[in-house]
């Protein structure tokens, strides 16, 4: 799906886990994510340390989609 909604003119992120999966269907930026069940937190911290996380990462998102990239992107993310 992430390439149709590229080829319709929109940029897009795909936030994921399983990067070897999101590089075979040939998405071209990619943020990494936590895990499948939780993909923007962990239950077993705090609701704080849970928004930092997502802040974080969705940030790392925005970010990635104003990138101009040539070829697949995995954008670390370093919390």
């Amino acid at each position: 799906m992430v390439k149709e909604i590229e080829k319709a003119g929109f940029p897009i992120v795909q936030m994921c886990n399983l990067i070897p999966v999101a590089k075979t269907v040939g998405s071209n930026k990619i943020v990494p994510t936590i895990s499948i069940p939780y993909p923007l937190g962990d239950p077993s911290t705090t609701k704080e340390a849970q928004y930092k996380l997502r802040y974080h990462r969705v940030g790392v998102a925005l970010d990635a989609l104003t990138a101009d990239v040539r070829e697949q992107t995995v954008f670390p993310v370093k919390f």
